[in-house]
């Protein structure tokens, strides 16, 4: 298991409400989209990181981390994940307090390296189901 119950309950509920979400785009069909609703829903703001740079879910969207102007609090990871871990090291070097993999984004060498950094950091789950676990959605 990647990710303790009090990191993932820190990092839903004590962590910070930006939340960038790295693979966001308008496709409705993409899990990236639903999660990113019941996010929103929950209180954060939801930040589209895609090479689009789409607006969504009412929030102006950047092609990269680095392009956002103000600070992320957490890195939501919806790509694969051979480019998973440079997403990891993207999150460290903006200052992100915390970096979640979702359902099967696994880069173990990112977890241990995203970790000793000092960073939170949950792999192989959704936010939206450990809410709902959690009792919050």
């Amino acid at each position: 298991m990647y990710g303790d119950q009090e990191t993932i309950r820190r990092i839903l509920t004590e962590t910070g409400d930006t939340w960038a979400v790295v693979g966001l785009s308008s496709n409705r069909g993409r899990a990236a989209y639903g999660v990113a609703a019941v996010l929103q829903r929950f209180g954060k703001r939801v930040v589209p990181v895609h090479p689009k740079a789409e607006t969504v879910h009412g929030e102006q969207g950047y092609a990269s981390l680095a392009d956002i102007p103000f600070p992320v609090d957490v890195v939501d990871v919806f790509v694969n994940s051979a480019q998973a871990g440079q997403i990891a090291d993207e999150a460290r070097a903006i200052g992100a307090k915390a970096v979640w993999f979702q359902l099967d984004v696994i880069d173990e060498a990112a977890y241990t390296r995203t970790r000793e950094a000092g960073l939170d950091m949950v792999m192989n789950r959704c936010p939206a189901i450990e809410l709902n676990s959690l009792g919050y959605a």
